[in-house]
């Protein structure tokens, strides 16, 4: 995998840990993780033809979806989407909402 997957990855998965978590102290820590990761991705971003979006994201799901969060996983019981909801640009554009992509991970997801 290469370094831009990696970054992209890590960014997306703090969005979907705070998208899955119900602990709002948890959940404030995931979004202020994610949003370090932005800013350092959208201060060195990466090319957009070293990464696909998609692949990104499904490696951040299994990231996110970890055994030891499970019992924090109360927010919502859902399957993510296989496509990301959010294209690069959308995430390295300075105006990029942090709590509108979390809702808008929450929204995208099947409810079981």
């Amino acid at each position: 995998m290469n370094a831009s997957v990696e970054r992209v990855r890590d960014a997306l998965a703090e969005l979907i840990k705070a998208a899955l978590i119900s602990d709002d102290g948890k959940s404030l820590a995931c979004r202020e993780a994610g949003r370090d990761k932005l800013a350092a991705l959208a201060a060195e971003p990466p090319e957009a033809g070293s990464l696909r979006m998609d692949g990104a994201w499904t490696l951040a799901i299994q990231q996110a979806e970890t055994p030891e969060l499970a019992p924090e996983e109360g927010q919502v019981n859902l399957t993510l989407p296989r496509a990301c909801p959010f294209t690069l640009d959308e995430i390295l554009d300075p105006g990029f909402d942090l709590d509108l992509a979390v809702d808008r991970i929450r929204k995208s997801a099947s409810t079981g």
